[in-house]
């Protein structure tokens, strides 16, 4: 069956049981002895992922005079007083940036090297996830040396900020392409090698967003993701297979048979019953909230979003999706999941519909990257600059912090369950990934939001004004589902794809 004889919502379904390996899931004993803390619109956003560790190096030499000869290269380090003052200058450098640094960040002290001994001690540790060389002077073995332990690699060099680096001059010529004219560096470096994205000078703003996207890529790599009913991809059977492959993503599957079994259980529970009641009153008293569906409908969303979460805390995981989302689980639950991933999303976890794979990867490291909550959505046909991106998932803290006025309806297509219609305001930017389903080129794109309108489709929807040639939009869209983040990363995912092999098509940069 090809694309466009399927139906809009129809997936060739693909289990992460014959993907990911065996899933880890609880027992139904354990699921029937439910105890969950109580959800509260106050409790702060949560960013997870583990802290980028930065391993700081002062790379440099000093000379002594020789008579009638070259005796010094370029830099501007030519004492031990240079070199100690230098050394508080990026110790207070890098303090800044820490203190700045919106994603967790471990700094370790910045160490000197000379020579290629020295290196390699430094380089064979296996505590720090990036390498940074401050590239003052000395020998390109030692710099290489350096580069050994690690597959993110960061070289600063001074022009302005400082003493003058010998590095800001060689770095390209000597390093990058040993003298030749053809870059060489990815000859001999593996498996990530450096290039020319990997060289700031200066610029300590740069410095952190290239430290922003990567830790992105480390936390997103390797990703545990909870997948309910299994784990599929839009007209891409093999999604998952590449996702695990390129990502090595571990997708546990947990299938419908033991869900609906706890989510009986859970109604037989009439203390998380009455708390789901509660809890739903909290929600729905939140500013600029609006129901406009069935109460109970809201409460048994709860009851999906303290057993969505059980499943995570029992295995570890942070991210979750739902396969068959506007089928199987609505008799089951006797609501839709729209409103319980919203709920996830607004805490901090990573909720996606339809067990995309083709675009839950980019989602996952888009939220890693922006450390905020990424909204899953269908694309229109652009036109005029503009194009509407809708879906009923949208999460309301979309800046991690703020609720945003929200109507509580029913899903569209459906017109069952409860699904927020998420308002955001006009001029609000956001940076939006269109990935391919062999995760070989994104396009992406920055925009304003310019009207939340009503159209008759999925609840939460926003009509976007494209930054750039919107028109080359029209011929490089891919896939069917997009991921859309408030604010300005395309300067962190186009380094970041680049880390993982992956092209960033940046349309607003055309």
């Amino acid at each position: 069956m090809c694309c466009h004889e399927m139906n809009r919502r129809q997936f060739i379904g693909l289990t992460a049981a014959g993907v990911a390996g065996a899933g880890l899931v609880a027992s139904d004993a354990e699921a029937q002895s439910f105890q969950g803390e109580q959800w509260d619109p106050q409790i702060p956003f949560k960013r997870w992922g583990k802290p980028l560790r930065v391993q700081p190096v002062l790379l440099y030499n000093t000379h002594k005079p020789r008579a009638q000869t070259s005796w010094r290269p370029w830099g501007g380090l030519h004492s031990q007083d240079d070199v100690a003052e230098e050394m508080n200058r990026i110790g207070k450098e890098l303090s800044d940036v820490k203190k700045r640094a919106d994603f967790p960040l471990q700094m370790y002290p910045v160490v000197k090297v000379q020579n290629k001994e020295q290196a390699t001690a430094v380089a064979s540790k296996s505590d720090h996830d990036v390498m940074l060389v401050y590239a003052a002077s000395g020998g390109g073995d030692a710099l290489e040396a350096c580069y050994a332990g690690s597959s993110n690699n960061l070289m600063f060099v001074r022009h302005r900020s400082g003493p003058v680096y010998l590095w800001y001059e060689i770095a390209h010529c000597r390093f990058l392409r040993k003298g030749g004219d053809a870059f060489q560096v990815d000859e001999y470096r593996d498996p990530a090698g450096m290039d020319v994205h990997d060289v700031v000078v200066d610029d300590t703003r740069e410095l952190m967003w290239k430290l922003r996207a990567i830790h992105g890529k480390e936390n997103f790599v390797g990703k545990k993701i909870i997948t309910l009913g299994g784990a599929s991809g839009w007209c891409c059977p093999q999604a998952p297979l590449v996702g695990k492959e390129k990502f090595a993503l571990e997708m546990i599957n947990v299938p419908y048979e033991i869900m609906a079994r706890r989510i009986q259980a859970a109604r037989n529970d009439k203390k998380l019953v009455s708390q789901c009641k509660q809890e739903a009153t909290r929600y729905l008293d939140i500013l600029d909230t609006e129901l406009e569906t069935e109460r109970p409908f809201v409460e048994n969303a709860f009851l999906l979003y303290h057993l969505f979460k059980q499943l995570m805390t029992e295995n570890d995981a942070d991210a979750f999706t739902i396969n068959h989302c506007m089928g199987t689980i609505m008799p089951m639950a006797e609501t839709t999941a729209c409103l319980t991933l919203s709920l996830l999303n607004d805490e901090g976890y990573m909720a996606f519909c339809e067990s995309d794979f083709n675009v839950i990867p980019s989602g996952l490291l888009l939220y890693h990257i922006a450390g905020k909550p990424v909204f899953l959505n269908d694309p229109t046909y652009p036109h005029h600059g503009c194009v509407t991106c809708a879906h009923c998932t949208a999460p309301r803290r979309m800046d991690a912090e703020n609720y945003a006025p929200a109507r509580i309806m029913t899903h569209f297509e459906s017109d069952y369950g409860a699904t927020p219609k998420v308002n955001l305001p006009k001029g609000t930017q956001v940076t939006m990934v269109c990935p391919d389903a062999g995760q070989k080129t994104w396009v992406g794109f920055t925009g304003k939001i310019v009207e939340s309108p009503f159209y008759d489709i999925c609840r939460s929807q926003y009509d976007i004004e494209i930054d750039g040639n919107w028109r080359k939009l029209l011929q490089d869209m891919r896939g069917f589902h997009w991921n859309m983040v408030l604010g300005d990363y395309s300067r962190e995912m186009d380094y970041a794809c680049r880390k993982l092999k992956i092209e960033w098509n940046n349309i607003s940069a055309v």
